[in-house]
């Protein structure tokens, strides 16, 4: 035999042990989540604001309970509005011994416009659990920067500069009793959906 055919030979069996070692381990892969990545997602952290009586609410008042967190304002036309409502609804979908483990959190992201007083009349409208947390720009920022969330002032060409809108993330977060993420939730997923991932997810 050539050294050319032992070379071919050679990839030819080394092909055939690959696909193989792939085949058997594939169901593995597919069930255990952990044999793809075993980092913590880095979602959550320090922050200081006051919820709608004046009370300062850190992080570490969150501990001891699962927490839905939303980013938004109460200026906001369509999105925010959409979003508190689908997470009202799924926690009324869901057994209420799992919903009494949930505390739900409106985190502004307008700390010029949404005021404590403003943010306590706004989440009325939406679940008996949810509270709505203010602060100053600095707090916001850093709040915003321990849940990675995005949000830009836009100035509307011919409109007043106090009515601006903001550009935000859209999506929910899930904290652990532990304060560590659990999951997340995109804008536009149905409260149905929603209430099943809370039912799986809430022990």
């Amino acid at each position: 035999m050539g050294s050319r055919s032992r070379i071919l030979l050679y990839f030819a069996c080394a092909a055939i042990f690959l696909v193989v070692g792939i085949t058997l381990r594939l169901p593995q892969l597919l069930e255990d989540p952990v044999a793809q990545t075993t980092g913590e997602v880095a979602i959550g952290g320090e922050f200081e604001l006051v919820d709608p009586k004046g009370n300062t609410i850190t992080n570490k008042d969150m501990l001891g309970t699962y927490s839905l967190i939303y980013f938004g304002y109460t200026f906001c036309p369509d999105v925010c509005p959409t979003g508190l409502q689908t997470m009202a609804t799924a926690l009324e979908l869901i057994p209420m011994r799992k919903s009494n483990k949930v505390v739900s959190y409106f985190f502004t992201v307008d700390p010029e416009r949404d005021t404590p007083e403003i943010m306590g009349e706004y989440v009325k409208h939406f679940h008996e659990s949810l509270v709505g947390l203010s602060g100053t720009k600095e707090q916001t920022d850093k709040a915003a920067k321990a849940y990675k969330v995005y949000y830009k002032k836009v100035v509307e060409e011919g409109k007043p500069a106090d009515e601006y809108l903001m550009d935000h993330s859209a999506f929910q977060y899930l904290m652990g009793p532990d304060g560590k993420y659990v999951t997340h939730f995109p804008h536009g997923i149905t409260p149905e959906e929603m209430a099943e991932k809370l039912k799986a997810y809430i022990r």
